[in-house]
């Protein structure tokens, strides 16, 4: 287990760098999870359109969205999604978005 310092407090991350409580995330989280774990320096509309809209699926679902309906809702194309989450939408963005590791994600 490691950990993500934001605003003073130590974040718990599992040892690939999700948080273990979703329900401490928020935006601050999220801009210090993007540079800790996933080499970006800033999030655009395009990462928080797709953040929020994951995050959002989630606290309604209880689960993380198929890629398919995050590109239908964003607009954004898979390949677009690819090079804004590096590491993938399932791994990069739902770190990103504060879920806990989707199954199926390798």
């Amino acid at each position: 287990m490691t950990h993500l310092d934001v605003a003073g407090k130590q974040l718990a991350l599992n040892e690939e760098g999700f948080l273990l409580d979703p329900r401490i995330w928020d935006h601050e989280v999220a801009l210090a999870l993007a540079k800790a774990e996933e080499g970006l320096e800033a999030l655009t509309a395009e990462h928080w359109s797709v953040i929020d809209f994951i995050r959002g699926h989630f606290l309604e679902h209880n689960m993380a969205p198929m890629v398919r309906a995050v590109c239908k809702s964003t607009g954004l194309p898979l390949r677009r999604i690819y090079e804004l989450f590096p590491s993938g939408p399932a791994k990069g963005a739902c770190k990103l978005a504060g879920l806990p590791k989707p199954d199926g994600c390798v």
